[in-house]
């Protein structure tokens, strides 16, 4: 008989459960927003970075550049985003926030606050620091192969 794998020792299945996690904290604290992870990472990025195209802004928030159409539209039809013609080349669309898409994001920054705290609520601050560090290495780590 073959032992069964022990998932609650494997790095795959915990980040998995992490990510299940954080996404269930962050609908929790944000359903009154209307708003997704992807979607609120992608706000983010146009705020620190306006007027980027999609390829570039799906390099920022490290998503799927041919599924953030879609993402994007859905913050488009939102009013929070809308697309404008580059002045060099009028082909590029670039991608910026609205006032009102200005406003949303305003509006969102302490639950956002809120969700990451929940969400390292479990350790220690020591703990959650050496946490982030080892996250952002692993992260680091796998993006630079």
């Amino acid at each position: 008989m073959t032992h069964s794998f022990d998932l609650a020792a494997a790095p795959g299945h915990l980040i998995r459960r992490a990510h299940q996690i954080s996404v269930a904290i962050f609908n929790e604290h944000l359903s009154a927003a209307d708003v997704t992870p992807v979607q609120f990472a992608i706000l983010n990025a146009l705020h620190d970075t306006p007027g980027v195209d999609r390829i570039t802004l799906a390099k920022h928030v490290a998503f799927d550049p041919a599924t953030s159409g879609s993402v994007i539209g859905r913050l488009e039809s939102k009013g929070w985003i809308e697309r404008r013609a580059d002045e060099v080349d009028r082909r590029r669309k670039l991608l910026v926030l609205t006032p009102q898409g200005l406003r949303a994001l305003a509006g969102m920054q302490s639950a956002v606050a809120a969700v990451q705290s929940t969400i390292l609520s479990p350790l220690a601050p020591t703990e959650q620091a050496q946490f982030m560090q080892l996250l952002s290495r692993l992260v680091a780590g796998h993006e630079a192969a």
